[in-house]
């Protein structure tokens, strides 16, 4: 397309003017309209000068270090308050923690930041013996480096105060807005309250901010004109740039909106490379794109790559996270990795079967039973190996004895019936077959009624039905249906292999297929996934694969399989899935998310922690806040109104100013757009700090507004240009007030004392939702109250709320060991209170009182849980007990006498008060040894104490955001 004609006799091709014929600008045609272009021109885009970074002034560095030290000071002041655990440094802290002991974890974010901040950890001797687990937790006592690991994200912060100083210096804008918007970041309360503590915002902040400095210098490099271009500056910013969208897309996916942005940009300018014929050939143009492609595709995925290479190599034992993923991936794990198996499965094969979605569960059933429909044996998908998964394959009728009975008339009985056969029988696609649980004696088993939790007509309860002895009955039978699209070699797809074949589970009697989604059973289930037999079942769902196999009749010499490693490449590409999976999975409502149309009006913040009257509470500036969404908003009319004018063509576009403006403005106010709007199309947690990447391109927004106003704009004759004061005058002044409304806010960023006054004073909107009530009257109040009073922590953690944690009456308790009626009224005649006894007994699920060799008889083959109860007596001045008198709550004088009671649990309570039996006899064989253990972990949890209902509790899954 020829370029479009001017009315001032030049043509325009895109950013630059040349002259009709020789291709320079009019002002140099004007002189030698007949000459070929000068060899010294370099044909830079109208307006724009060289702002290279090595040549400022001396004056520009002495002030970016007076600013610095500045920010080290604001960042850096009373970091070691408070000397507790406060919002996510539950998970980040924690996170460390398990590097430091090379436990794998599952989290939704990228590693980069969270391996700094083990560095910064692990330097100051962090031994990664504190888990972090509790908002509140104190760290003096452990000798935690908290303050180390803190210093990360501060020197993070402190580091995007000179960055923003120089990217609006390398937009061409003067030293008092390069201030200006330096110290606004400085004085930003949410950016300060954020690299104060154990998070990632301040990382991905800076890292964003990085490639701004790089994407800006880099431009200024290519808009000089085309003899810059691949100049070692040039190669230098761009590369620079490559380098830190890796960084922070390796911080949180965040980055990636990052890379959306630099991706738009570049796009354009190839485009108006494209349209320079003149000085652009074809094979330049190419070069430019590869340049690019290496510069900002390669360089940035190496990186990412690397990041998580070295979280690999970080993470080799088995940890929380690796029920996450998948047999191929944790069998990379150390002592996770199995040892070749049999790849024929046979009748009589010792079987586990696992889940070939949902993470890879394994079939499992344990000694208690459904509470409800059948009220017959459990039948659940559990994470991890266990001897509760191992069934016996069976066949639909007993193998004939015919070393017995040579007729054929008599059959050999029991599970254990196809050891002997020689060569086993192996099982091929459409055999019958039951599954019968060796610890429990029972068979899986699926009938007409609806399972536990969902209650649905298409799905049946599947549990474990039987005995000892029991022969079974048509219920118990499934058909093995070979998916052949899944399964791996030409023998799975005909016979049932190990690992490679996938099946399914087909009810013979109702038609039902073997299922498992992610519905959780309540705590009587211990949190495991729910198993029915599903009518119409999702494919995925539906599909089970044998994992571990072994057999009597099976031959050393038979043929083995195992796992293949899946490289680097492989758990890489499997990691990512998960952590999509499980970031678009957080979708649950939290205390304190709020959604993107709050966020540029301030409208909510997160509360971080609370405690001895004092509360941190994560809030912006909002003279700052609101100033930047003033400054977006004025450049959105702005362009609104530029557009308009441009279709009546009215020629705006032909002055410099009004150029420069639209597109350095336009560049930074994109990079806010492309940092906020994504967050609308997600339905998952947010929260506040979602919003601070955003947040710094509006401040770089509203100070090139302020350069343009004070230094730059000429409407006519009237001008800021030649009135300098004026420009630093208003900076000085909006910079003064906004010192002013941070210090009016500091408190609830550094944790400081605060009086209900003052809080009352600067709460501006009923939606800021801290607590006024927290704080005292006045400060003098402060030195009254002991270090250890104030309100318990106030806030959960974003990345997965713990549940509410119920007082321990055992912790009131003071064990007075032998203590008797003579010393009792010892005590009490000598005034003494809170004198307490400690009484243990044992009681049976009826309530029997059990003695001694009772407890003894039944150590190993029940489990007991403990439950405390505590109770009040009066006595008198010597000691005697007062009966009958009523004590009102909170009105006890005398002693607490407390009583613990140790419940032993053998059958299940449903069963033995005549409830329906989950089968006709007992069970003889019950290996319960797996399932004790469980039961701890659920009343730990209901006890306080950070639990893994059922193996499961796995960081990350209620981790938030991008």
């Amino acid at each position: 397309m020829a370029p479009k004609k001017q009315s001032n006799g030049s043509v325009k091709a895109n950013s630059h003017y040349y002259d009709n014929d020789n291709g320079i600008p009019p002002e140099m045609a004007q002189s030698s309209p007949q000459k070929p272009p000068y060899p010294e021109y370099n044909y830079a885009s109208h307006g724009v000068t060289d702002n290279n970074l090595l040549n400022l002034p001396s004056s520009d560095w002495e002030m970016l270090g007076g600013l610095t030290l500045v920010a080290l000071f604001v960042r850096l002041f009373r970091i070691y308050q408070p000397t507790s655990v406060v919002f996510d440094e539950v998970h980040f802290g924690g996170f460390a923690s398990k590097y430091i002991k090379g436990k794998f974890f599952m989290d939704v974010h990228p590693p980069l930041a969270k391996m700094l901040i083990t560095l910064a950890g692990w330097l100051a001797g962090f031994d990664g013996n504190f888990d972090f687990k509790d908002i509140g937790k104190d760290y003096l006592e452990p000798r935690v480096p908290y303050v180390a690991m803190r210093l990360l994200p501060a020197i993070c912060g402190v580091l995007s105060v000179p960055t923003m100083f120089l990217t609006l210096k390398a937009a061409g804008c003067r030293t008092t807005t390069a201030s200006l918007g330096a110290a606004l970041v400085i004085f930003e309360n949410s950016l300060v309250t954020q690299s104060r503590l154990i998070l990632l915002d301040s990382p991905l902040v800076i890292f964003t901010a990085l490639t701004a400095l790089s994407w800006t210098c880099f431009t200024n490099q290519n808009e000089l004109g085309p003899r810059y271009a691949f100049k070692p500056s040039w190669w230098f910013w761009l590369a620079a740039t490559g380098l830190t969208l890796g960084a922070t897309v390796s911080v949180k996916w965040v980055g990636l909106f990052t890379i959306a942005w630099i991706g738009s940009l570049t796009a354009l300018q190839l485009w108006v490379l494209l349209g320079d014929t003149r000085n652009v050939t074809p094979r330049v143009w190419f070069k430019h794109l590869f340049a690019r492609i290496f510069c900002l595709i390669v360089i940035p995925v190496a990186f990412y790559m690397a990041m998580f290479a070295i979280h690999f190599v970080c993470l080799v034992n088995p940890g929380d996270g690796d029920g996450f993923m998948s047999s191929e991936f944790q069998s990379t794990l150390n002592n996770k990795g199995m040892a070749d198996v049999p790849a024929d499965v046979a009748f009589g094969s010792r079987i586990s079967l696992r889940h070939h979605n949902t993470q890879g569960g394994y079939l499992h059933s344990h000694m208690h039973m459904y509470p409800g429909g059948s009220k017959q044996q459990q039948i659940t998908l559990y994470p991890h190996k266990d001897d509760n998964n191992v069934f016996v394959v069976e066949n639909q009728t007993q193998p004939i004895n015919w070393a017995v009975d040579p007729s054929g008339n008599t059959s050999i009985p029991g599970p254990l019936a196809w050891d002997t056969s020689s060569p086993p029988d192996l099982i091929h696609d459409g055999s019958v077959i039951r599954l019968y649980h060796v610890t429990t004696d029972r068979r899986v088993h699926s009938h007409d009624v609806r399972p536990p939790i969902t209650e649905a007509d298409w799905q049946n309860e599947v549990s474990a039905y039987g005995y000892e002895g029991f022969e079974g009955d048509a219920n118990d039978l499934f058909r093995v249906e070979i998916v052949k699209s899944l399964s791996d070699g030409a023998a799975s797809k005909q016979r049932l292999r190990t690992i490679q074949s996938k099946f399914k589970l087909v009810h013979l009697m109702t038609g039902c297929t073997l299922f498992s989604h992610k519905v959780k059973l309540p705590t009587w289930g211990f949190e495991q996934q729910e198993v029915t037999c599903a009518k119409q079942g999702t494919l995925p769902n539906s599909i089970w694969y044998v994992e571990t196999n072994s057999h009597p009749g099976l031959q050393q010499d038979a043929e083995k399989v195992n796992y293949r490693n899946p490289g680097f490449f492989g758990k890489f590409w499997e990691l990512q899935r998960v952590m999509w999976t499980t970031n678009a999975g957080l979708v649950e409502s939290h205390a304190w998310d709020s959604r993107p149309s709050s966020w540029p009006i301030l409208k909510r913040g997160i509360n971080f922690w609370g405690k001895d009257h004092r509360q941190i509470y994560l809030i912006g500036n909002p003279l700052i806040w609101l100033s930047s969404t003033a400054a977006i908003v004025l450049y959105v009319a702005f362009k609104a109104l530029a557009v308009i004018r441009w279709q009546r063509n009215c020629g705006d576009y032909r002055d410099t100013t009004f150029k420069r403006f639209d597109y350095e403005i336009g560049t930074s106010v994109l990079g806010w757009a492309f940092h906020y709007f994504p967050f609308y199309l997600m339905q998952r947690q947010l929260f506040l700090h979602h919003y601070l990447p955003a947040l710094y391109f509006a401040i770089m927004t509203f100070c090139q507004i302020h350069d343009f106003t004070t230094a730059r704009i000429s409407l006519g004759s009237l001008t800021l240009k030649n009135r300098p004061f004026v420009g630093r005058t208003s900076a000085v002044v909006f910079l003064a007030a906004s010192i002013l409304v941070f210090s009016l806010y500091a408190p609830l960023g550094y944790g400081n004392m605060w009086t209900k006054a003052e809080c009352a004073r600067v709460k501006l909107l009923d939606t800021w939702d801290w607590d006024c009530n927290n704080f005292l009257e006045s400060y003098a109040d402060y030195s009254l109250v002991a270090t250890a009073s104030g309100p318990a922590p106030t806030s959960q953690a974003a990345q997965g709320p713990a549940p509410p944690v119920a007082e321990d009456p055992k912790d009131n308790v003071v064990v007075t060991p032998g203590i008797d009626q003579e010393q009792l009224q010892q005590l009490v005649m000598n005034g003494e209170r809170g004198v307490t006894e400690e009484k243990v007994e044992y009681r049976d699920e009826n309530g029997n009182l059990l003695d001694d060799e009772q407890v003894k008889a039944l150590e190993g083959k029940v489990s007991f849980s403990t439950r405390y109860e505590t109770k009040t007596r009066l006595v008198d001045a010597a000691g005697n007990e007062v009966l009958g008198d009523y004590v009102a709550p909170g009105q006890e004088d005398a002693n607490a006498a407390g009583v613990a009671g140790t419940i032993a649990k053998g059958m299940d309570p449903e069963t033995a008060d005549g409830g329906v039996e989950a089968s006709p006899a007992p069970p003889g064989n019950v290996g319960v040894e797996g399932d004790v253990e469980k039961e701890r972990l659920v009343e730990a949890e209901a006890e306080g104490e950070e639990a893994v209902p059922g193996g499961e509790n796995l960081e990350g899954t209620g981790h938030e955001e991008l």
